[in-house]
Protein backbone atom coordinates (compact mmCIF):
# COMPACT_ATOMS: atom_id res chain seq x y z
CA UNK A 1 0.00 0.00 0.00
CA UNK A 2 1.54 3.04 -1.29
CA UNK A 3 0.73 6.42 0.95
CA UNK A 4 1.17 9.98 -1.15
CA UNK A 5 2.49 12.84 0.38
CA UNK A 6 1.08 16.31 -0.64
CA UNK A 7 3.71 18.63 -1.37
CA UNK A 8 4.19 22.00 0.64
CA UNK A 9 1.99 24.58 -0.92
CA UNK A 10 2.98 27.70 -1.87
CA UNK A 11 2.68 30.95 0.31
CA UNK A 12 0.16 33.27 -1.16
CA UNK A 13 0.99 35.47 -4.22
CA UNK A 14 2.84 38.39 -2.42
CA UNK A 15 3.61 36.54 0.70
CA UNK A 16 7.12 36.09 1.92
CA UNK A 17 8.17 32.32 1.98
CA UNK A 18 10.45 31.21 4.72
CA UNK A 19 11.38 28.33 1.55
CA UNK A 20 12.44 31.45 -0.69
CA UNK A 21 15.82 30.46 -2.23
CA UNK A 22 16.61 34.27 -2.11
CA UNK A 23 14.70 36.45 -0.18
CA UNK A 24 13.69 40.13 -0.66
CA UNK A 25 16.13 42.19 0.91
CA UNK A 26 13.25 43.51 3.35
CA UNK A 27 12.49 39.89 4.26
CA UNK A 28 16.22 39.05 4.70
CA UNK A 29 17.04 41.52 7.19
CA UNK A 30 13.79 42.42 8.49
CA UNK A 31 15.30 42.25 11.88
CA UNK A 32 17.62 44.69 11.15
CA UNK A 33 15.58 47.14 9.84
CA UNK A 34 12.76 46.40 12.56
CA UNK A 35 16.00 47.26 15.05
CA UNK A 36 17.20 50.73 13.31
CA UNK A 37 13.39 51.97 13.49
CA UNK A 38 12.75 51.31 16.74
CA UNK A 39 15.71 53.09 17.86
CA UNK A 40 15.62 55.88 14.75
CA UNK A 41 14.52 59.05 15.94
CA UNK A 42 15.59 61.36 13.50
CA UNK A 43 13.22 63.28 10.88
CA UNK A 44 11.85 61.23 8.26
CA UNK A 45 10.91 62.37 4.67
CA UNK A 46 7.28 61.50 3.86
CA UNK A 47 6.06 58.05 3.87
CA UNK A 48 9.68 56.43 4.71
CA UNK A 49 10.35 53.97 7.02
CA UNK A 50 13.87 55.25 8.40
CA UNK A 51 15.78 58.68 8.35
CA UNK A 52 18.24 59.20 5.91
CA UNK A 53 20.75 58.91 8.87
CA UNK A 54 19.56 55.16 9.39
CA UNK A 55 19.04 54.18 6.05
CA UNK A 56 22.96 54.68 5.30
CA UNK A 57 24.03 52.68 8.56
CA UNK A 58 21.69 49.96 7.22
CA UNK A 59 23.66 49.91 3.91
CA UNK A 60 27.34 50.61 5.41
CA UNK A 61 26.73 48.80 8.97
CA UNK A 62 26.79 49.57 11.89
CA UNK A 63 26.50 49.18 15.55
CA UNK A 64 23.15 50.69 17.29
CA UNK A 65 22.93 51.81 20.87
CA UNK A 66 21.68 49.02 22.31
CA UNK A 67 24.40 46.77 20.86
CA UNK A 68 22.57 45.65 17.70
CA UNK A 69 25.05 45.15 15.09
CA UNK A 70 23.76 46.17 11.70
CA UNK A 71 25.75 44.61 9.27
CA UNK A 72 26.97 46.38 5.92
CA UNK A 73 25.75 45.68 3.04
CA UNK A 74 27.68 47.42 0.62
CA UNK A 75 31.66 48.27 1.30
CA UNK A 76 32.93 51.41 -0.42
CA UNK A 77 32.78 55.12 0.07
CA UNK A 78 30.44 56.87 2.71
CA UNK A 79 30.27 59.46 0.60
CA UNK A 80 28.58 58.29 -2.15
CA UNK A 81 26.10 56.04 0.06
CA UNK A 82 25.10 59.37 1.63
CA UNK A 83 24.85 61.47 -1.93
CA UNK A 84 22.60 58.42 -3.07
CA UNK A 85 20.07 58.60 0.19
CA UNK A 86 19.96 62.00 0.00
CA UNK A 87 18.78 61.87 -3.19
CA UNK A 88 16.03 60.02 -2.97
CA UNK A 89 15.15 62.69 0.03
CA UNK A 90 14.49 64.98 -2.67
CA UNK A 91 12.51 65.43 -6.22
CA UNK A 92 15.28 63.92 -8.75
CA UNK A 93 15.78 60.75 -9.65
CA UNK A 94 18.90 58.54 -8.95
CA UNK A 95 20.64 56.75 -11.49
CA UNK A 96 23.23 53.77 -10.12
CA UNK A 97 26.21 53.67 -12.97
CA UNK A 98 29.18 51.03 -12.98
CA UNK A 99 31.14 48.53 -14.53
CA UNK A 100 29.65 45.28 -13.98
CA UNK A 101 29.26 43.76 -10.39
CA UNK A 102 29.21 47.28 -8.96
CA UNK A 103 26.60 45.89 -6.45
CA UNK A 104 24.81 48.06 -8.78
CA UNK A 105 21.28 45.73 -8.40
CA UNK A 106 22.24 45.06 -4.65
CA UNK A 107 22.31 48.87 -3.74
CA UNK A 108 19.07 50.08 -5.11
CA UNK A 109 17.56 46.76 -3.81
CA UNK A 110 18.76 48.02 -0.19
CA UNK A 111 17.63 51.03 -0.98
CA UNK A 112 14.37 50.43 -2.00
CA UNK A 113 14.23 48.31 0.77
CA UNK A 114 15.18 50.73 3.64
CA UNK A 115 13.34 53.51 2.40
CA UNK A 116 10.13 52.43 1.41
CA UNK A 117 10.07 48.38 2.98
CA UNK A 118 9.10 47.14 -0.04
CA UNK A 119 12.24 46.29 -3.27
CA UNK A 120 9.55 44.54 -5.61
CA UNK A 121 8.70 47.81 -7.44
CA UNK A 122 10.99 46.57 -10.29
CA UNK A 123 11.11 47.23 -14.15
CA UNK A 124 13.97 45.05 -15.70
CA UNK A 125 15.20 46.54 -18.56
CA UNK A 126 15.66 44.61 -21.55
CA UNK A 127 15.91 45.33 -25.27
CA UNK A 128 12.01 44.54 -25.67
CA UNK A 129 11.12 46.20 -22.31
CA UNK A 130 7.85 47.61 -23.93
CA UNK A 131 6.81 50.93 -23.26
CA UNK A 132 3.66 49.51 -20.86
CA UNK A 133 6.46 48.36 -18.31
CA UNK A 134 7.03 51.79 -17.44
CA UNK A 135 3.45 53.46 -17.62
CA UNK A 136 0.13 51.06 -18.03
CA UNK A 137 -1.24 48.23 -19.96
CA UNK A 138 -4.73 47.19 -20.54
CA UNK A 139 -6.38 43.65 -19.68
CA UNK A 140 -7.75 43.22 -23.08
CA UNK A 141 -10.70 41.00 -22.00
CA UNK A 142 -12.17 43.71 -20.10
CA UNK A 143 -11.01 46.87 -22.32
CA UNK A 144 -13.60 44.77 -25.37
CA UNK A 145 -16.57 44.32 -23.02
CA UNK A 146 -16.76 47.43 -21.92
CA UNK A 147 -14.11 49.87 -23.64
CA UNK A 148 -11.31 51.84 -21.51
CA UNK A 149 -11.70 52.14 -17.86
CA UNK A 150 -9.91 52.64 -14.68
CA UNK A 151 -10.71 48.84 -13.82
CA UNK A 152 -9.61 47.50 -17.58
CA UNK A 153 -6.02 49.36 -16.76
CA UNK A 154 -3.20 47.31 -15.73
CA UNK A 155 -1.01 49.55 -13.38
CA UNK A 156 2.97 49.27 -14.40
CA UNK A 157 5.07 49.24 -11.21
CA UNK A 158 6.28 52.66 -11.46
CA UNK A 159 2.68 53.66 -11.63
CA UNK A 160 2.03 51.37 -8.52
CA UNK A 161 4.90 53.56 -6.54
CA UNK A 162 3.23 57.06 -7.80
CA UNK A 163 0.02 56.44 -6.27
CA UNK A 164 1.66 54.99 -3.11
CA UNK A 165 4.72 56.81 -2.35
CA UNK A 166 6.78 54.18 -2.76
CA UNK A 167 10.17 53.17 -4.82
CA UNK A 168 10.21 51.95 -8.12
CA UNK A 169 13.42 50.58 -9.84
CA UNK A 170 14.30 50.55 -12.93
CA UNK A 171 17.37 47.97 -13.54
CA UNK A 172 19.52 48.02 -16.56
CA UNK A 173 18.18 51.49 -17.98
CA UNK A 174 20.32 51.65 -21.25
CA UNK A 175 19.11 48.38 -22.64
CA UNK A 176 15.39 49.73 -22.76
CA UNK A 177 15.18 51.29 -26.25
CA UNK A 178 15.28 55.03 -26.44
CA UNK A 179 11.84 56.25 -27.07
CA UNK A 180 10.53 53.63 -24.16
CA UNK A 181 13.02 55.23 -22.12
CA UNK A 182 11.74 58.67 -22.51
CA UNK A 183 8.38 58.15 -21.54
CA UNK A 184 9.98 58.26 -17.64
CA UNK A 185 10.61 62.37 -18.59
CA UNK A 186 6.96 63.28 -17.93
CA UNK A 187 6.83 61.17 -14.64
CA UNK A 188 10.55 62.11 -13.83
CA UNK A 189 9.82 66.07 -14.22
CA UNK A 190 6.29 66.71 -13.96
CA UNK A 191 5.40 64.01 -11.51
CA UNK A 192 2.47 62.72 -13.46
CA UNK A 193 1.68 59.87 -15.54
CA UNK A 194 -0.80 61.09 -18.38
CA UNK A 195 -3.60 58.32 -19.13
CA UNK A 196 -4.95 59.40 -22.42
CA UNK A 197 -7.42 57.38 -23.39
CA UNK A 198 -9.24 58.14 -20.30
CA UNK A 199 -8.76 61.92 -20.49
CA UNK A 200 -7.06 61.28 -16.83
CA UNK A 201 -4.00 61.45 -15.05
CA UNK A 202 -2.10 59.62 -11.79
CA UNK A 203 -0.11 62.25 -9.51
CA UNK A 204 2.63 60.89 -7.77
CA UNK A 205 2.25 60.99 -4.24
CA UNK A 206 5.16 62.25 -1.63
CA UNK A 207 7.53 59.89 -0.80
CA UNK A 208 7.70 58.61 -4.41
CA UNK A 209 10.99 58.09 -5.95
CA UNK A 210 12.46 56.59 -8.69
CA UNK A 211 16.35 54.08 -8.90
CA UNK A 212 17.80 53.26 -11.76
CA UNK A 213 20.70 51.54 -13.01
CA UNK A 214 23.03 51.21 -15.80
CA UNK A 215 26.29 49.29 -16.91
CA UNK A 216 28.97 51.56 -18.35
CA UNK A 217 29.78 48.98 -21.16
CA UNK A 218 26.74 49.73 -22.21
CA UNK A 219 26.78 53.30 -23.16
CA UNK A 220 26.55 52.66 -26.22
CA UNK A 221 23.34 50.50 -26.41
CA UNK A 222 20.77 53.02 -25.66
CA UNK A 223 22.35 56.39 -24.75
CA UNK A 224 20.47 58.12 -22.29
CA UNK A 225 18.49 61.51 -24.23
CA UNK A 226 19.89 64.62 -22.29
CA UNK A 227 16.30 65.48 -21.05
CA UNK A 228 16.25 62.34 -19.62
CA UNK A 229 19.92 62.52 -17.85
CA UNK A 230 19.09 65.49 -16.50
CA UNK A 231 15.80 64.44 -14.30
CA UNK A 232 18.95 62.07 -12.93
CA UNK A 233 21.58 62.74 -10.34
CA UNK A 234 24.48 59.68 -11.16
CA UNK A 235 26.34 58.31 -8.70
CA UNK A 236 28.76 56.15 -10.08
CA UNK A 237 29.73 52.92 -8.26
CA UNK A 238 33.54 52.21 -8.34
CA UNK A 239 35.20 48.67 -7.93
CA UNK A 240 36.68 47.81 -4.80
CA UNK A 241 39.74 49.89 -4.47
CA UNK A 242 42.17 47.25 -2.52
CA UNK A 243 42.41 43.75 -2.62
CA UNK A 244 41.52 43.02 0.91
CA UNK A 245 38.25 45.51 0.49
CA UNK A 246 37.23 43.03 -2.43
CA UNK A 247 38.13 39.95 -0.54
CA UNK A 248 35.96 40.76 2.58
CA UNK A 249 33.52 41.92 -0.06
CA UNK A 250 33.14 38.32 -1.19
CA UNK A 251 33.70 36.57 2.09
CA UNK A 252 30.90 37.99 2.58
CA UNK A 253 28.68 37.47 0.38
CA UNK A 254 29.78 33.75 0.05
CA UNK A 255 28.97 33.02 3.83
CA UNK A 256 25.17 34.64 3.14
CA UNK A 257 24.70 32.62 0.16
CA UNK A 258 26.41 29.43 1.32
CA UNK A 259 23.98 29.77 4.29
CA UNK A 260 21.09 30.17 2.09
CA UNK A 261 22.22 27.11 0.28
CA UNK A 262 22.76 24.99 3.19
CA UNK A 263 26.46 24.15 2.57
CA UNK A 264 28.92 24.28 5.08
CA UNK A 265 31.09 26.89 6.27
CA UNK A 266 34.27 26.45 4.18
CA UNK A 267 37.55 26.34 6.73
CA UNK A 268 40.68 28.67 5.86
CA UNK A 269 38.94 29.33 2.55
CA UNK A 270 40.10 32.81 2.63
CA UNK A 271 43.60 32.08 0.71
CA UNK A 272 41.46 30.65 -2.20
CA UNK A 273 39.50 33.81 -2.10
CA UNK A 274 41.89 35.78 -2.03
CA UNK A 275 43.71 33.93 -5.00
CA UNK A 276 40.57 34.26 -6.87
CA UNK A 277 40.22 37.90 -5.99
CA UNK A 278 43.97 38.68 -6.93
CA UNK A 279 44.03 36.93 -10.63
CA UNK A 280 40.52 38.71 -11.60
CA UNK A 281 42.21 42.24 -10.60
CA UNK A 282 45.89 41.61 -11.89
CA UNK A 283 43.51 40.50 -15.64
CA UNK A 284 41.43 43.22 -16.00
CA UNK A 285 43.77 46.20 -14.66
CA UNK A 286 46.08 44.64 -16.61
CA UNK A 287 49.13 44.68 -14.46
CA UNK A 288 50.49 42.13 -11.66
CA UNK A 289 49.63 43.55 -7.97
CA UNK A 290 53.26 44.56 -7.61
CA UNK A 291 53.25 46.31 -11.22
CA UNK A 292 56.14 45.45 -11.88
CA UNK A 293 54.62 42.50 -14.93
CA UNK A 294 51.75 43.67 -17.54
CA UNK A 295 49.86 41.36 -18.74
CA UNK A 296 46.98 41.00 -21.36
CA UNK A 297 42.82 41.58 -20.50
CA UNK A 298 40.42 39.36 -21.77
CA UNK A 299 37.31 40.14 -22.82
CA UNK A 300 34.84 39.46 -19.83
CA UNK A 301 34.70 41.96 -17.08
CA UNK A 302 36.20 39.73 -14.38
CA UNK A 303 33.46 41.58 -11.38
CA UNK A 304 33.30 40.98 -8.06
CA UNK A 305 29.95 39.35 -8.38
CA UNK A 306 32.08 37.04 -11.11
CA UNK A 307 34.46 36.28 -8.19
CA UNK A 308 31.58 35.67 -6.12
CA UNK A 309 30.12 32.90 -8.10
CA UNK A 310 33.31 31.28 -8.66
CA UNK A 311 34.28 30.98 -4.61
CA UNK A 312 30.40 29.88 -4.21
CA UNK A 313 30.49 26.96 -7.38
CA UNK A 314 34.11 26.05 -5.65
CA UNK A 315 32.41 25.94 -2.21
CA UNK A 316 29.60 23.62 -3.55
CA UNK A 317 32.30 21.49 -4.83
CA UNK A 318 34.26 21.04 -1.71
CA UNK A 319 30.82 20.13 0.42
CA UNK A 320 29.64 17.56 -2.13
CA UNK A 321 32.77 16.47 -3.46
CA UNK A 322 35.50 16.97 -1.27
CA UNK A 323 36.55 16.99 2.07
CA UNK A 324 34.70 20.52 3.08
CA UNK A 325 37.63 22.26 2.64
CA UNK A 326 37.82 25.16 0.04
CA UNK A 327 40.85 24.39 -2.29
CA UNK A 328 42.33 25.47 -5.74
CA UNK A 329 41.05 22.26 -7.18
CA UNK A 330 37.85 23.74 -6.00
CA UNK A 331 37.97 27.30 -7.68
CA UNK A 332 40.40 26.83 -11.01
CA UNK A 333 37.50 25.43 -12.95
CA UNK A 334 35.13 28.42 -12.34
CA UNK A 335 37.68 30.83 -12.75
CA UNK A 336 38.45 29.32 -16.25
CA UNK A 337 35.10 30.15 -17.03
CA UNK A 338 35.23 33.29 -16.23
CA UNK A 339 37.95 33.88 -17.87
CA UNK A 340 37.76 32.16 -20.89
CA UNK A 341 34.59 33.59 -22.65
CA UNK A 342 36.04 33.60 -26.32
CA UNK A 343 38.05 30.66 -26.66
CA UNK A 344 40.66 31.73 -29.26
CA UNK A 345 41.59 34.49 -27.77
CA UNK A 346 40.94 34.48 -23.79
CA UNK A 347 42.59 31.08 -23.89
CA UNK A 348 45.40 32.65 -25.07
CA UNK A 349 45.88 35.56 -22.58
CA UNK A 350 45.04 32.65 -19.51
CA UNK A 351 48.15 30.75 -21.01
CA UNK A 352 50.14 33.63 -20.98
CA UNK A 353 49.62 34.76 -17.54
CA UNK A 354 49.18 30.90 -15.95
CA UNK A 355 52.96 30.68 -17.00
CA UNK A 356 54.26 34.52 -16.40
CA UNK A 357 52.49 34.83 -13.05
CA UNK A 358 51.09 32.19 -11.60
CA UNK A 359 53.39 29.91 -11.88
CA UNK A 360 56.55 31.85 -11.12
CA UNK A 361 54.66 32.61 -7.49
CA UNK A 362 55.66 31.62 -4.20
CA UNK A 363 52.88 29.72 -2.26
CA UNK A 364 50.74 29.37 -5.49
CA UNK A 365 51.80 25.95 -6.76
CA UNK A 366 48.99 23.79 -6.15
CA UNK A 367 46.21 26.50 -7.80
CA UNK A 368 48.85 26.42 -10.75
CA UNK A 369 48.74 22.70 -11.03
CA UNK A 370 45.11 23.02 -10.85
CA UNK A 371 44.55 25.61 -13.13
CA UNK A 372 46.77 23.64 -15.80
CA UNK A 373 44.85 20.36 -15.19
CA UNK A 374 41.34 22.16 -16.05
CA UNK A 375 42.83 24.22 -19.08
CA UNK A 376 44.40 21.11 -20.67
Amino acid sequence: MSVSVDPPSAPPIGKPSAEALRPHAEDAFAGELAALAGQDDRPRPARWKLSPWAVATYLLGGVLPDGTVISPKYVGPRRLVEVAVSTLATDRALLLLGVPGTAKTWVSEHLAAAVCGDSTLLVQGTAGTPEEAIRYGWNYAQLLADGPSRGALVPSPVMRAMTRGATVRVEELTRIPADVQDSLITVLSEKTLPIPELGQEVQAVRGFSLIATANDRDRGVNELSSALRRRFNTVVLPLPESVEAEVDIVARRVDQIGRSLDLPAAPDGIDEIRRVVTVFRELRSGVTADGRTRVKSPSGTLSTAEAISVVTGGLALAAHFGDGVLRSADVAAGVLGAVVRDPAADRVVWQEYLEAVVRERAGWTDFYRACREVSA
